[in-house]
């Protein structure tokens, strides 16, 4: 889920049960066990330590960038280090300082107890008898622990499950809005998932069984407090944020018509159109590849302006039908998904031990209260620790078991796609369909209300799916409604059998792993490893597309252009005991030739920020424990521009002269920040960032960019590219247009370069008029900045990236892009 996982997994990777053999086993959530504001009951019991703990843990590690030794790999009791220990400990461990047991009956199952113990930070480990009683103790904790959570999640996820358009669920729920829906809706999306869930078969049945007893578990604690009892359809809503926030890919179609028909205006239909194919990269041959074994039935790209049943769309015309949220400004035909997670896996052969090392986890945001928490269940066929969620009825979300771990990162693969249904009937409630003029179904879907104001949550469907607007067609000139479809819509909850059969201990290799992880119709990468062996696998129901239709632009939704089925496990990206050894992702494209959603637009270009996690592997021979760590730790800090841009740039530079020398200053603090590793910290606390090249390239980026691209796409161009990728992303820093002016300028520089554009940007293909108008824009950068922090290059700073955790406050923090679902460390015996 998650938008960060490196992952440098071995092919002998060994994850061994922790009590027996693990010789470091740590991990941190940073939002920590519960909300500061909200806090539970056991939270002030004797030796419960404060809610901002691990946050301030998490926290402490940023300064120390690349300076990390053994000693930082120490379990903290008492929160003064790191790190805590992530070792699954028996019942009568030292460490847990808390005792509760809890007892009602099962509908499947019937009476089951279970009892409680939690350490010093909270951590609830679930013990019991019988696996049905870990699943209600598991089900009483959760309820207790992520109490704000659920109340905002319960009504708020049915959102996801019907894509309400103007109505992310995750927007809802961090926005503290409550969405009331309406009973037909509620009926709708139960029966769904339960007819879903149950056509897996007995898996299914079991599911149901275990959400039944967990929901057993949840309402008696929930009926101490004298709530609402949860029941399926909260589990189903809920199960929805999670697949929606994390697990989608694709749906921007009008996004990208309207981008193609703006740079036809502006430039032509010849050179619009080659300028939105460059700009795409939808299977850019120089992206890094988690792995470079390519998928054996890879769908192929199809260009812009090519795709069979593709319909344009005319400039300017889509007029939005999405909902305008409470207090938000009109809603926008898309929005940028969540792109979190990332796991550092190094083998035996690169560890200068012998053993395995591990460093990572997802990152989902700062959000308090937490969007996880930290468990540890055991019972007869249970024994895992990890991050799981409220959805999950006693599962494991990522953790570990007695001898394997696994973790996950978003995918993104495209599972969406829109249709350009074509009205009929002199109506615009009415579409052609398979030749019959059919009427679009009006969904009254409830309200959402936020601050006293009220929003009926109406909208429009078609056999597609919901209605996000109207545009207009430029063949025909015609008026026509965009509808989209989502391959995982109403089976969401079915990806719950994944973690299942890794709670329920059923995953006893590689192989078992893969077909655990197919089981999910929502895109993941998936990683796994064991004491033999690792794996990875991106799941998520890929369409089927008919050959020539592209995924990228909306298709003529009359009936001649829909999915045949679901692609096959070949064409997913895979990759079981790599013979390198090693694994690596951050978001970035998980295999060759496996195409970039058209959610990520230009995302996955030859510049990656996960080359920043090579780099700093790539600085050792033999790692240890604490190098890994490092490598992470100097990754999350560093500024993606300078770390993978900036000798290109330079050597631009190189090709005109200085035009001043307070410029020729201001490079020369950019070289010497790119030589000390690129950090974006503030070790003295002042508030800024240390390095004055951080201030010089934040204020000249815009110019910068400008000069690399807009020579050639003009300034309407430009406007028009900034919405879909912006110029610079600071906070994940997966994007940007470095991406571009990367290869625009090797290419000019006459350098090797795979996929060439078929256009020329900076200086329209001249290198000096390149070179001067870059010079030009740093020289007007220094002068600014001379003017307001005086003329010494070297004093000049920004003010530093701070973090803040929300809807709920914990405490501000600096920038890190580290792992926040839970970063676990690991490194386990040959």
């Amino acid at each position: 889920m998650f938008a960060r996982t490196v992952a440098l997994v071995a092919s002998s990777l060994a994850l061994s049960p922790a009590i027996a053999s693990a010789e470091t086993a740590l991990n941190v959530i940073p939002h920590g066990q519960y909300a500061k504001a909200a806090p539970p009951p056991w939270a002030s019991e004797p030796g419960i330590l404060p809610a901002d703990t691990q946050a301030q843990m998490y926290n402490r590690i940023t300064p120390l960038f690349r300076n990390i030794d053994d000693s930082v790999l120490t379990p903290s009791a008492d929160g003064s280090g790191y790190f805590k220990s992530a070792a699954i400990v028996a019942e009568d461990d030292p460490s847990l300082i808390t005792s509760q047991t809890v007892s009602g009956t099962s509908p499947s199952a019937g009476a089951v107890s279970a009892r409680i113990k939690r350490n010093a930070y909270g951590v609830p480990h679930i013990f019991s008898d019988t696996d049905a009683g870990v699943t209600f103790g598991a089900g009483y904790a959760v309820a207790t622990d992520q109490s704000a959570l659920i109340g905002f999640a319960r009504s708020n996820g049915i959102a996801a499950l019907i894509d309400l358009p103007g109505a992310p669920a995750i927007d809802l729920v961090l926005g503290l809005y409550n969405y009331t829906p309406s009973a037909k809706v509620i009926k709708e999306v139960t029966d769904e998932q339960t007819k879903a869930i149950e056509a897996t078969g007995a898996e299914g049945k079991q599911l149901l069984n275990d959400i039944d007893t967990y929901l057993a578990g949840m309402n008696t604690q929930i009926a101490e407090g004298g709530g609402k009892p949860l029941t399926r359809t909260d589990i189903y809503a809920m199960n929805g944020i999670k697949a929606q926030f994390l697990g989608e890919g694709g749906g921007q179609e009008i996004q990208n018509a309207l981008f193609l028909a703006g740079l036809r205006k502006q430039l032509g239909t010849k050179n619009g159109t080659a300028a939105y194919n460059d700009l795409r990269a939808a299977n850019d041959p120089e992206a890094a590849v988690t792995t470079t074994k390519a998928p054996s039935r890879a769908p192929k790209a199809v260009a812009g302006g090519k795709g069979k049943g593709e319909v344009d769309l005319v400039a300017g015309s889509f007029k939005s039908s999405a909902l305008t949220l409470p207090g938000a400004k009109a809603a926008a035909a898309t929005k940028e998904r969540q792109k979190a997670s990332n796991i550092l896996i190094v083998s035996g052969n690169r560890s200068a031990t012998g053993a395995p090392l591990f460093v990572g986890g997802p990152q989902i945001g700062f959000n308090s209260p937490g969007l996880t928490m930290e468990a540890q269940f055991s019972g007869p066929s249970i024994s895992v620790k990890g991050a799981t969620t409220a959805p999950y009825p006693g599962y494991m979300l990522i953790g570990r078991g007695n001898d394997f771990g696994w973790t996950l990162t978003s995918a993104g693969a495209d599972i969406i796609d829109t249709y350009a249904e074509k009205l009929c009937g002199g109506s615009k409630t009415k579409y052609s369909y398979k030749g019959k003029c059919k009427s679009m179904e009006k969904v009254d879907a409830g309200k959402i209300e936020k601050g006293g104001k009220t929003v009926k949550a109406i909208y429009w469907r078609t056999v597609h799916g919901p209605v996000q607007g109207y545009a207009k067609d430029a063949k025909t000139g015609k008026t026509v409604a965009l509808a989209t479809k989502r391959s995982s819509r109403g089976r969401e909850t079915t990806d719950l059998i994944f973690n299942q059969r890794l709670t329920f201990g059923k995953v006893k290799s590689a192989a078992d792993y893969v077909d655990a992880a197919k089981q999910t119709p929502q895109t993941f990468n998936s990683f796994y490893a064991s004491k033999t062996e690792s794996a990875m696998y991106t799941a998520g129901a890929l369409p089927k597309r008919k050959s020539g239709v592209g995924g990228d632009l909306p298709v003529d939704g009359s009936g001649s252009y829909e999915w045949a089925g679901f692609e096959s496990a070949n064409a997913h990206p895979a990759v079981i005991n790599p013979s390198n050894g090693l694994i690596i992702n951050w978001n970035n494209k998980p295999a060759k030739n496996f195409l970039a959603g058209d959610d990520r637009f230009g995302a996955e270009g030859g510049l990656q920020r996960v080359q920043m996690l090579e780099q700093e592997v790539a600085r050792f021979d033999k790692l240890t424990l604490a190098n890994v760590l490092a490598a992470e730790n100097a990754g999350a800090s560093k500024d993606v521009r300078i770390t993978t841009f900036w000798p290109t740039l330079k050597a631009m530079l190189a090709k005109g002269k200085s035009p001043s020398a307070a410029a020729t200053a201001a490079v020369a603090q950019l070289d010497a920040w790119a030589a000390a590793g690129g950090s974006l910290l503030d070790a003295d606390g002042d508030g800024k960032t240390d390095a004055a090249g951080a201030a010089i390239i934040d204020a000249a980026w815009k110019d910068i960019t400008t000069a690399g691209l807009c020579p050639a796409l003009g300034a309407s161009g430009c406007k028009l590219l900034e919405t879909r990728i912006s110029r610079y992303e600071p906070s994940g820093q997966y994007s940007g247009w470095h991406q571009y002016m990367d290869k625009d300028l090797r290419t000019l520089l006459r350098r090797s370069v795979k996929g060439k554009y078929a256009l020329r940007y900076c200086g329209k293909g001249k290198v000096t008029t390149c070179s001067a108008s870059l010079w030009k824009a740093i020289d007007k950068a220094t002068a600014s900045l001379a003017k307001s922090q005086g003329s010494d290059p070297a004093a000049w700073r920004v003010a530093n990236r701070s973090i803040e955790f929300s809807p709920l406050p914990l405490f501000k923090m600096q920038y890190s892009n580290k792992p926040t679902g839970i970063q676990q460390v690991l490194t386990f015996g040959p």
